[in-house]
C-alpha cells in the first residue's frame, strides 16, 4: 500500500495545473491518468497550437446552473497569470483574434511546460493507472488501482467530461461523484456542430467548405464570428458557440448580412443600382457560388427594379433572419466540451471542496461551469485547478 498527502486523478489541464501548483506548497502528490499520455485534449486544441487561454476572460463567458460559482476561481488566478508562467517559460504565442491567444509553434509547448514544471516540484506521475474502487476513511480515502492500493488525504476529481471519447473521456468524474452523493445536472454537448433536416442538405453539400461572417442567435443570447458549412450540417466558431444555448426544437436565426439592415440594403440598391440582378449584388458580399445559391435556390434572381415591394421584404427576411431548427448536433464524438456536470452548489466555490464529503474536490470541465468556445474553458481548468490546490 502507498500512502500520500493527495491524489489526483486525471492528467489534463486542470489535473496538471493542481499538481504542480499543490506540489509547490510543499504537499505530496500523486497524479494518476488511465491514457498512456497526459493532457492528450491539450496537444489537438486549437489545431494542434492551443488556445490557452483568453485575454478577455470574465464570469459572463462562462454558463452554469450556478452563474456565480465561477467569480472566486476565475479572480484568484487570471489569464495575466497564466500568461506569465507561459512567458517564464519562454514559450512565443500570439493573439489571433478576439483575445484568444495561441502557441506560435505547438500545443505541445504548453503541455511539456506543465510537465516541466510538476517535475521541478515531485509530482509523482502515473499514467496507464486505472481505479476501480474508491472508499472514504476516518481521514480522507483508499483507492484500488491497477497500480495497488493507495491512501491519501485529499482525493481531487479532474476526470473532466464526455467530450471527444476517442482521447479517452469516461463518464468516470460522475460516477465518485455520484458515489459521494453529488448531484449532477444532465449532461450534453456543448461547442458542437450542427446537423441539418433534409430540406438544407443539398444547399449545405454545395456549400460545403464555405465560410461567412454572420451573426447567430438563439435563446437570447449571439455570437458575431464565421459560420462554416459542411456535408454534415453547419460548424464553424458562430454554430459552436450558440449550440452551447440550444436545445432539441429551438430555432437558430442567422443574420447573413450583419452590417447591414437587409431591407434598408435591399432598397437603397433598387434605387442605386436597378439593373442590377439580385446574385451580383449578393456576390459582391458573398462567393459567387454562394450568391448564385441563395439568389438561385431562395429567391427568383433578375434585376432589381423587378421587384415589388413584398418580395424585397421577403429577401430581406430570409437574409438577414435566416430561421432554422438543427435536426440534432454531431453529439460528443465532435464537442469540445460537456454541459452540465456536477451541482456546484454542493461545492465550495473557494476550495473546489465537496461540502458533501471532506478532502474531496472536484475541478475542471467534470463540475457545471463551461466556457465560451476562445480559451475560456482552459482558463477555468488553470483557475479551478489552482484553487482546489491551496487547500487539497
Amino acid at each position: 500500500m502507498r500512502s500520500t498527502e493527495v491524489v489526483i486523478i486525471g492528467a489534463g489541464a486542470a489535473g496538471l495545473m493542481c499538481a504542480l501548483t499543490a506540489a509547490g506548497r510543499g504537499r505530496k502528490v500523486m497524479l494518476i491518468d488511465h491514457a498512456n499520455k497526459a493532457g492528450k485534449k491539450i496537444l489537438m486544441s486549437g489545431g494542434g497550437r492551443c488556445n490557452f487561454t483568453n485575454l478577455y476572460t470574465e464570469p459572463a463567458n462562462f454558463l452554469s446552473h450556478n452563474e456565480h460559482f465561477c467569480k472566486s476561481a476565475l479572480a484568484r488566478y487570471t489569464q495575466w497569470d497564466f500568461v506569465g508562467l507561459v512567458a517564464k517559460h519562454g514559450v512565443p504565442y500570439h493573439e489571433k483574434k478576439l483575445g484568444q491567444l495561441f502557441c506560435d509553434n505547438k500545443s505541445s509547448d504548453i503541455l511539456g511546460m506543465l510537465l516541466d514544471e510538476c517535475i521541478q516540484v515531485g509530482v509523482s506521475l502515473h499514467l496507464d493507472t486505472s481505479v476501480q474502487e474508491i472508499a472514504k476513511l476516518d481521514s480522507g480515502y483508499q483507492l484500488q488501482t491497477t497500480l495497488g492500493e493507495l491512501r491519501c488525504e485529499s482525493l481531487v476529481i479532474a476526470t473532466g467530461g464526455l467530450s471527444i471519447p476517442t482521447l479517452g473521456a469516461t463518464g468516470f468524474g460522475y460516477q465518485v461523484a455520484r458515489q459521494f452523493g453529488h448531484e449532477l445536472l444532465p449532461t450534453r454537448a456543448g461547442l458542437v456542430p450542427f446537423t441539418i433536416t433534409d430540406q438544407l442538405k443539398d444547399l449545405c453539400g454545395e456549400l460545403s467548405g464555405t465560410s461567412v461572417d454572420c451573426l447567430v442567435s438563439c435563446n437570447g443570447q449571439s455570437f458575431r464570428e464565421n459560420i462554416l458549412f459542411t456535408h454534415r450540417g453547419l460548424s464553424g466558431p458562430a454554430i459552436l458557440q450558440i449550440s452551447s444555448y440550444w436545445e432539441s426544437g429551438d430555432t437558430v436565426e442567422i443574420n447573413l448580412l450583419p452590417d447591414h439592415d437587409a431591407h434598408a440594403w435591399l432598397q437603397q440598391q433598387q434605387v442605386e443600382r436597378p439593373n442590377s440582378e439580385l446574385k451580383t449584388l449578393l456576390g459582391e458580399i458573398f462567393t459567387k457560388k454562394m450568391a448564385n445559391l441563395l439568389a438561385e435556390t431562395w429567391f427568383v434572381s433578375k434585376p432589381m427594379k423587378q421587384y415589388t415591394h413584398a418580395e424585397i421584404a421577403d429577401i430581406a427576411q430570409k437574409l438577414g433572419n435566416w430561421q432554422w431548427v438543427p435536426a440534432g448536433t454531431e453529439g460528443y464524438r465532435t464537442a469540445e466540451v460537456t454541459l452540465g456536470g456536477v451541482d456546484t452548489r454542493e461545492v465550495s466555490s473557494k476550495t473546489m471542496e465537496s461540502l458533501k464529503s471532506p478532502g474531496l474536490y472536484f475541478i475542471g470541465e467534470v463540475l457545471d461551469v463551461t466556457g465560451h468556445l476562445g480559451g475560456f474553458n482552459f482558463q477555468w481548468a488553470w483557475a479551478s485547478g489552482y484553487a482546489a490546490a491551496q487547500y487539497a
